[in-house]
């Protein structure tokens, strides 16, 4: 398990004086590329093959507040990979300074050529490594209809 710590900022705090949804966010976002830097997936690297990472979701369950003077804990497991990389999956869960489980997210997500801005397998090097990243007791090899669970598509408005 890869884990990120964090100290909580009077800007990630909401109304509520508890840690915001989108600090959450911004905290998984953080923790999944120092985690991708760690790996290999630094920005040159990526820059070399013009890719970049898409999120599909991220599915949260918030169990506890957390509050503003206690550092924060950010785990990331790699769930689910496809074959020839293109799809991701990483559950993170959060935790306080006790060590409870206060959130966990399930996350989906894609590379992106980001000339064609079409999804895109990961070139052999990037494959070979992300083969490598360690992985969660459900790991399972992902495919492109993962990719369409609860069969969500966009409505448009008529204007």
């Amino acid at each position: 398990m890869y884990t990120k710590q964090f100290e909580i900022r009077w800007s990630d705090v909401d109304a509520n004086r508890h840690l915001a949804n989108s600090a959450y966010t911004n905290f998984m976002s953080h923790t999944r590329m120092a985690f991708l830097m760690e790996k290999g997936f630094s920005m040159k690297e990526l820059a070399h093959y013009n890719i970049g990472p898409v999120v599909f979701y991220e599915h949260m369950y918030y169990f506890k507040e957390v509050f503003m003077g206690k550092p924060l804990t950010v785990s990331l497991e790699v769930s689910g990979l496809s074959e020839d990389g293109s799809f991701f999956k990483f559950d993170h869960n959060f935790y306080n300074h006790k060590g409870e489980n206060i959130a966990h997210c399930e996350m989906l997500g894609a590379w992106m050529d980001l000339k064609t801005r079409k999804l895109v397998g990961l070139p052999t090097e990037l494959l070979e490594m992300a083969e490598t990243f360690p992985k969660s007791e459900n790991f399972k090899q992902i495919t492109k209809e993962d990719t369409r669970v609860g069969s969500k598509k966009p409505v448009h408005l008529s204007l």
